[in-house]
């Protein structure tokens, strides 16, 4: 491979690592804000309130049914509305953000909700109020659940920005195309396959890991 290709390749990988690295902090922090609403708002929850959590819920499952390929057109006006292009990384991270953030929010909120209602009970009667359940208690709880479930949702990412180099949205996607196959150049197919590879399990053993020594704490 030749060193103009290496610098493609790894100029390509660092607009994968920043599409998916911003996102990712988007979905963590956007994800738990939804899930905690779900869970807070639902009929047994802390602030019942159905009239709001079963829009909400319609929200998230229609943005969840949508596939990435379609929303990531459907968003272009959307896109271009906040980055002032649709085209690029920067554009392309606010399709990755609403398409995984819906996902890691349904995650969270299952783990929110299999925390034990006795431990629950028990900072109610210590006097803890509703949104220092949430905080010291509920997540805390969750929080292997939630790793493991956002190092699911990372992985999806991944996947995500590969396909939006489709639409020009540059990184490793975008280089395996207009190489990979409108070029036929197997060599940068591969290369490209093996970094996705690569990432994709280093980042679930790190997540592996996290919640290990969470449980194990």
């Amino acid at each position: 491979m030749s060193e103009m290709m290496l610098d493609a390749l790894w100029s390509a990988g660092l607009d994968t690592l920043t599409m998916v690295a911003i996102s990712a902090v988007i979905v963590w922090f956007a994800g738990i804000a939804l899930a905690v609403l779900l869970v807070t708002t639902a009929r047994d929850g802390l602030f019942p309130a159905p009239w709001f959590n079963r829009p909400l819920a319609w929200v998230i499952n229609a943005f969840r049914a949508t596939p990435f390929i379609i929303l990531l057109v459907a968003l272009i006006p959307l896109t271009r509305l906040i980055v002032g292009t649709s085209i690029g990384v920067w554009a392309a991270i606010v399709p990755i953000s609403i398409s995984a953030t819906p996902f890691f929010a349904r995650v969270v909120e299952v783990s929110l909700r299999e925390v034990d209602g006795g431990v629950l009970e028990a900072a109610q009667a210590m006097g803890l109020k509703p949104l220092g359940i949430v905080a010291k208690v509920m997540f805390p709880e969750a929080l292997p659940g939630i790793i493991g479930g956002f190092t699911i949702t990372l992985v999806a990412m991944i996947g995500a920005s590969a396909m939006a180099g489709a639409i020009g949205a540059g990184g490793l996607g975008d280089l395996a195309i207009r190489y990979g196959y409108q070029r036929y150049d197997t060599t940068v197919m591969i290369a490209v396959i093996a970094i996705l590879i690569a990432v994709v399990c280093l980042i679930q053993w790190l997540g592996d890991r996290s919640v290990a020594y969470l449980r194990h704490r």
